[in-house]
């Protein structure tokens, strides 16, 4: 794989830790933030990795629409289903952190970490075996 390919996992998985170093320190609108970034890296770590490209998108329905259809694995399919009011709120996080000034609960926060550890470990399934 390319230094490119890794260079993006590299800063997904930097951001899922600094979501978790924010959490611990109540900085709960960066966890979101963080937690988003890291969603988006992995995406698109994984869609270069198969394709040598990716959408140029920061949406994260937008790179999961178009990951879905080259992934068509039933635990991936289910599991972003599950989720999907999660992933429109990251995605919103990510827009209002650059826009507007917009907080978030230390319960929501926790909710967005338990969400992207549960990503991590489908999407880590996906790469080992793809």
């Amino acid at each position: 794989m390319s230094d490119y390919g890794e260079h993006l996992k590299r800063r997904a998985l930097a951001f899922l830790e600094d979501a978790k170093v924010d959490f611990k320190r109540g900085s709960y609108d960066l966890v979101l933030f963080h937690v988003e970034q890291f969603m988006q890296l992995y995406l698109k770590y994984l869609l270069y990795r198969k394709l040598g490209d990716f959408p140029k998108t920061h949406s994260l329905t937008r790179l999961l629409r178009g990951f879905l259809g080259m992934y068509g694995e039933e635990r991936i399919r289910n599991f972003f289903h599950d989720n999907l009011e999660m992933l429109y709120l990251l995605e919103e996080a990510y827009i209002t952190s650059r826009y507007l000034a917009r907080e978030y609960d230390e319960e929501i926060a926790r909710r967005a970490i338990k969400f992207a550890e549960k990503a991590l470990e489908v999407l880590t399934w996906l790469e080992k075996t793809s």
